[in-house]
Order: C-alpha cells, then structure tokens, then sequence
C-alpha cells in the first residue's frame, strides 16, 4: 500500500498534518469509511486527510503501516463486515473512538464480488446460497447496521452518508456476478429509503455508481469495455470518485439527497 504521496518527514504524533496544530481540534471533521485499503476507499482517505478530516477506516484487513495518512493505524478498526454480530460491536468502538460524539460522514464503500474459478464470473445457476447471503451482508446490511446505528453521532454533526453502488446494479456487466449486482441495486434503493428517513433528521444520504475504474481488481477484457462502450474512451481514475465522495460530504452539496451520481464516463448512456 505504499504511495508516491507519502512524505519523507510526516508530521509527529499528535499534529495535524494540515494546520500543524497539536491534538484533536473541536471543528475538525471526522469521516467513517469502510473499505479503505485499496482503489477507491484508498484514494477517499487521501483526499478527506488531505482537507484536515480526521479519517477513521473499517476493514477487515489489519492497518498497513505502509499507509500514507497520519495517524491512521490509531484510527484503524478491524472489522469483518460479513459477521453481523461483529458489526454490531465493532459500531461501539466506532463510538467510543468519535471525539465529542459527532460524525460528520460516514461512507459505505466496502464490498466483495466473488469470482468462479480462473476468476470467472459466477451468474444466477452457479451460485450457491451461502455466497448470496456474503455478499448481501457486507454490500447492503453492513451499511444499513452502520447507518442505523450512528444515528445519533451523524444528527449531532447534521452529517451525511455516501453508500458506493455500482454500474453494475443497473445492467448486466459482463464480469461482475448477479450476487454483487443485486446487492448494489438494492443500495441504491435504500439509499432512496434512507434519504427519506434520514432527512427530518437533518442528515443527507446519497450514493455513487463507479463504471471502470482503473485499480488492481480490474478483470481482463476491460480494454474492450473501454473502446466499444465508454465515451471518454478512458477509465476512471480512484481520485476522481474520490472528488465527488468528497464534494457530497461538503457544504456544496448541502440541498442533494437522495441522489445517485454516476461515475463511469458516460458508459450508462
């Protein structure tokens, strides 16, 4: 997970890597993000570090200290959002880690696209219940937990929530499965669902719908997806998600909820 932005000298322990000033600042801002370790959950934590954010990651896999961003192995926590009930306790951690209670974002980008042999694509008639029941886990109710149980930390900050769908839940894409694609429509519904039930709580609630985007997990054959269906003729890039993950969370999308911002070039046209 190293990166070219890593600096030589960072900042000591305790100091914003920003303003220089020493411990946590009552103003400062505090994302949770789940799926922080690659792609487009590790450019999201670059970006909202980057604008002063405390950031604080959820995933399954232990911080790697190699991770450009200050103090993030303090704001790590190890969660495996498959298992339900660790959902649940891991929701008091985050709590207890929230400084004066408050949560001004919390991003839903965590999620799993299991692959068949060879990383073949696995479709309606061969794939099996429990895989189903994975994926829906941590792709939809992993965020609803989530969500519902901040709550009450997101109204104190009048925060918002970004849930990560996918192109995928609007056709059918030639390598993710039907077990990812209908958990991320199912996102987006509920991010609708949400953002009605969220509102009178002064809280927002959007998502965005990533097309190809150039990471490590991209599966071969992509380069035809590139010329033949996407306009821009190009892939996305993690920081451009990014931007608008950030951009939802900020004062410039302070009357947007409900929506779904597309992401993918054009390539839904």
């Amino acid at each position: 997970m190293a990166d070219s932005d890593q600096t030589q000298n960072p900042p000591a322990p305790g100091v914003c890597p920003i303003t220089g000033a020493v411990g946590a600042r009552p103003e400062q801002r505090t994302l949770v993000l789940t799926g922080a370790s690659r792609g487009i959950g590790h450019a999201t934590v670059k970006r909202f570090n980057t604008a002063g954010w405390r950031v604080i990651t959820v995933s399954r896999h232990p911080f790697e200290r190699a991770c450009p961003w200050h103090d993030g192995e303090e704001n790590h926590v190890q969660l495996d959002l498959s298992d339900l009930g660790a959902v649940e306790r891991g929701i008091d951690d985050l709590k207890s880690r929230l400084n004066g209670g408050r949560l001004d974002a919390l991003v839903n980008n965590a999620g799993i696209s299991p692959k068949g042999p060879g990383g073949s694509r696995l479709d309606t008639l061969n794939t099996d219940i429990d895989t189903w029941e994975r994926v829906f886990r941590v792709n939809f109710l992993a965020p609803v937990l989530l969500a519902k149980g901040l709550k009450d930390q997101l109204m104190k900050a009048k925060g918002c929530v970004v849930n990560v769908t996918s192109i995928a839940g609007l056709r059918v894409h030639p390598f993710a499965g039907p077990s990812y694609a209908t958990s991320k429509a199912a996102l987006a519904a509920l991010t609708r669902e949400m953002a009605h039930d969220f509102g009178a709580l002064g809280v927002r609630v959007n998502a965005i719908s990533p097309g190809e985007i150039e990471t490590s997990i991209l599966s071969p054959g992509t380069d035809v997806i590139v010329e033949r269906e996407i306009p821009m003729r190009r892939l996305g890039q993690p920081d451009e998600v990014a931007s608008v993950i950030y951009f939802l969370c900020t004062e410039g999308a302070s009357y947007v909820t409900g929506t779904e911002v597309h992401i993918n070039g054009g390539q839904h046209v």
